[in-house]
């Protein structure tokens, strides 16, 4: 429990996957994902996962584990994170968490309340209530059981919403005592660099990414998907560039607008990552991605920290 688990963190093209692989390699670590997309099975290329190759060179957990129809919440990852972390100490391998969902990150860090597992039948049966009685008179409703989570959702969050009343039904206990109820933190030390990369050579980044993806082959594997005729609704479904391509596959986009515009959205999502660690992170550590010397910067604070 002495050893610092190391967490790799920073917006979307960042460099997060090269550095994390990089670390694993010179410290005989295992790379355990914390991106909420790339837990997905069927968009390893949209989603940028390790390659076969890097698979190879160090060990990877976490990476395409769910269908796509499955939903991932915080406390579930930070479940799998824990015991892959553990499993990484009882082999005597440094554990280095690479990812850009900051809340998962923050879940495991800081605790969580632990809200149990609500059945699927309780889930379904919110989503169809939020449908026929529509947003407000769900929301009034929620409001009669748990007043405290609806001062703080916004009117439109089905998704929210619907947690809350799903927990309400399955455990008979508002969501918001379960979240206000203390959580215990993890016994590790966490050792946090955040990459924090110049506005401009991350936009760069991530055109040349996506660029990369379609000389891969995305869009075949994006249309794998979309021919089994999914449920709009799958979680996995919201990773950047899904939604584009599937507007080409039916005429709506031609591919030089799926390009412009997965590039413009993949863009708008770095800026909120960048805004939420700003807010939200207190990393130990903090580089520029495209300086000189960066990386060197991180291996020094990182040697210094396990001393």
């Amino acid at each position: 429990m002495d050893a610092p688990v190391l967490v790799i963190t920073g917006p979307t093209a960042s460099g997060k996957s090269a550095l994390a692989l990089a670390l694993a390699e010179r410290r005989g670590g295992t790379v355990i994902n914390a991106d909420a997309m790339q837990t997905y099975d069927a968009f390893p290329v949209l989603t940028a996962q390790p390659t076969a190759d890097e698979r190879r060179r160090v060990p990877h957990a976490l990476y395409g584990i769910l269908p796509l129809s499955e939903t991932l919440s915080a406390a579930r990852w930070r479940d799998l994170a824990l015991a892959e972390i553990a499993a990484c100490h009882a082999a005597g391998r440094t554990a280095v968490l690479c990812g850009g969902s900051g809340l998962y990150l923050r879940t495991l860090m800081q605790g969580i309340a632990a809200v149990p597992e609500v059945p699927a039948e309780f889930r379904d049966e919110a989503n169809a209530d939020w449908l026929a009685m529509g947003p407000s008179a769900f929301r009034e409703r929620l409001e009669q059981k748990d007043p405290d989570l609806v001062a703080r959702l916004k009117p439109g969050d089905r998704q929210r919403h619907v947690r809350g009343w799903e927990v309400w039904c399955s455990t008979g206990r508002p969501l918001s005592a379960w979240q206000d109820a203390p959580s215990v933190p993890p016994p590790w030390r966490f050792a946090t660099v955040l990459l924090a990369p110049d506005r401009a050579w991350l936009r760069r980044r991530i055109e040349t990414r996506f660029d990369a993806m379609l000389r891969d082959g995305v869009e075949a594997e994006v249309r794998a998907v979309f021919d089994r005729d999914p449920d709009p609704r799958w979680p996995g479904l919201k990773a950047h560039g899904a939604p584009e391509f599937f507007a080409h596959f039916r005429g709506q986009l031609d591919l030089e607008a799926v390009r412009r515009i997965a590039i413009d959205h993949t863009r708008q999502y770095a800026k909120r990552q960048m805004t939420w660690f700003r807010h939200q992170m207190t990393p130990d550590l903090v580089v520029s991605p495209e300086a000189d010397g960066g990386w060197d910067a991180v291996e020094k604070y990182l040697t210094k920290t396990a001393a």
